[in-house]
């Protein structure tokens, strides 16, 4: 089970995560199975298929130069997707610290 999110509901939904290895940024694995900068472009798995795909994940990071995979917990809005918790949310919009600092790409509204 993945160790860093193993509070999924059931019947929820969550997509993947990790952090690229040359710049650290934050990537969502797409529905085409590259790594996307933003979460909208995330594949969503039901709750009780991201262990598989997560293992699948883990196995290819080294060759994707990924660290740190795992898969958050999400529900859908009008604006898309959305992470359950506070500190998701924080990583798929971008820097908390000042709106400067979020590039303009990464913005997104999260209802």
């Amino acid at each position: 089970m993945d160790r860093r999110n193993n509070r999924r509901d059931a019947e929820g939904s969550s997509v993947i995560t990790a952090n690229r290895l040359l710049d650290g940024r934050i990537v969502w694995l797409g529905e085409d199975g590259t790594w996307q900068p933003l979460i909208r472009n995330a594949r969503i798995y039901s709750n009780t298929d991201i262990e598989d795909a997560l293992k699948v994940q883990a196995d290819r990071a080294q060759q994707d130069e990924l660290v740190g995979v795992y898969g958050v917990q999400v529900t859908r809005s009008p604006s898309g997707i959305v992470p359950v918790t506070s500190r998701e949310r924080i990583r798929a919009v971008g820097p908390s610290v000042h709106p400067d600092f979020t590039p303009e790409w990464q913005a997104v509204e999260l209802a």
